[in-house]
């Protein structure tokens, strides 16, 4: 029969070993301030946040996890060491859609961490805005929900503005209804973004078939609505529920359980290969035969897979549309610049929008 360790023995080693860890983690703090030191003795200015690195860093993580935890909670603890470390070093500004509450600032946490300061605007416009002024560093914006599609303001505004994309994070996405009464039956609105009340779609033409729907600016400005408007709802995530004092009265309401918002990491910065990458681009052909073919070609003769393609009206003239890709790989690689080099010669405009590590999680 096998002998049982004492509690206390037990609790007396986890001790020891909370002491060690403590231990290293601030060694490794106190490395983090050095290479800041390092890197000003260098003439290096701006942000010390490398998004190749981290990346670099968080996959090394899961390969050499060997459990019992699992890779995703290996994975969140050394993100949230690093943001500690970074703001350590040089805090961060990261612009996201406010208020606070929204599913964009956790993105922003997901992706930075929780040292980072989040700094809500109003409209994806000013999110741009803000980065390009230099208000931030980075900013985080929405560009597409496995339900409803892209979304479209986001991919028009990188026509216009010189940031890059340096990254990208995704959320699993869960709406609740939310109100300050639990009697349903008092509910006459409901508010929500527009694109949370179209997720959402059947199970409130269900369950609130005769309710008013109203579309906001955001869910987190609908929660807050929610909280001032008599006989009225939300649809929003649980952080906004918790910010402006709702019940939640109905969980996960969304019509597609594996509902999911990607998002991208937008700022000044470029990243370096890492094995791991995407490349988004945007590209234009004018209103000619086959021009989809002549965009594609080089990346299939190389051998380069394509993640994503959606088109856009060009605004420039009728029936002319420019075409934004995600394919495999980095710019600097041998085969993407090559097929890259191939393109430019077959349309009217090809603008590189940035080579970026793929998500770890």
């Amino acid at each position: 029969m096998n002998s049982i360790t004492p509690l206390s023995e037990l609790r007396d080693k986890i001790d020891d070993i909370d002491r060690q860890i403590l231990q290293l983690i601030n060694q490794r703090a106190s490395c983090a301030m050095q290479v800041a030191k390092t890197k000003v003795a260098l003439g290096e200015q701006g942000t010390f946040y490398r998004p190749d690195r981290e990346s670099l860093v968080l996959r090394r993580i899961k390969e050499l996890n060997p459990g019992p935890l699992p890779d995703q909670t290996a994975v969140r603890f050394f993100r949230e060491l690093m943001s500690s470390c970074l703001a350590l070093e040089k805090p961060l500004d990261v612009a996201y859609l406010g208020p606070e509450g929204t599913f964009t600032q956790q993105a922003v946490l997901k992706h930075f961490g929780n040292a980072v300061k989040a700094v809500p605007e109003a409209t994806i416009n000013d999110i741009f805005s803000t980065v390009e002024n230099g208000g931030c560093q980075f900013g985080v914006v929405p560009v597409e929900n496995s339900t409803e599609g892209v979304i479209s303001y986001t991919f028009d505004r990188f026509l216009v503005s010189p940031l890059n994309i340096c990254g990208e994070v995704e959320i699993q996405i869960h709406h609740n209804l939310m109100a300050k009464d639990a009697d349903r039956s008092l509910i006459k609105e409901i508010f929500s973004h527009q694109q949370s009340l179209a997720q959402c779609r059947q199970w409130l033409e269900k369950n609130f078939s005769n309710v008013k729907l109203r579309a906001v600016s955001s869910n987190a400005e609908a929660a807050r609505l929610a909280s001032i408007t008599q006989d009225s709802a939300a649809v929003a995530g649980r952080p906004a529920a918790e910010l402006y004092n709702l019940e939640i009265l109905e969980k996960n309401i969304e019509d597609e359980s594996n509902n999911t918002t990607r998002f991208i990491i937008i700022g000044k910065q470029t990243s370096a290969s890492t094995g791991h990458d995407k490349t988004s681009l945007v590209v234009s052909t004018g209103n000619q035969p086959g021009a989809l073919h002549k965009i594609l070609e080089p990346f299939a003769k190389l051998g380069i897979g394509l993640l994503h393609i959606e088109s856009r009206p060009s605004r420039q003239g009728l029936w002319e549309y420019v075409f934004f890709i995600d394919i495999e790989g980095h710019s600097e690689d041998e085969r993407v610049a090559k097929a890259l080099d191939i393109l430019k010669d077959s349309v009217s405009m090809l603008k590189l929008l940035g080579s970026y590590p793929r998500s770890v999680l």
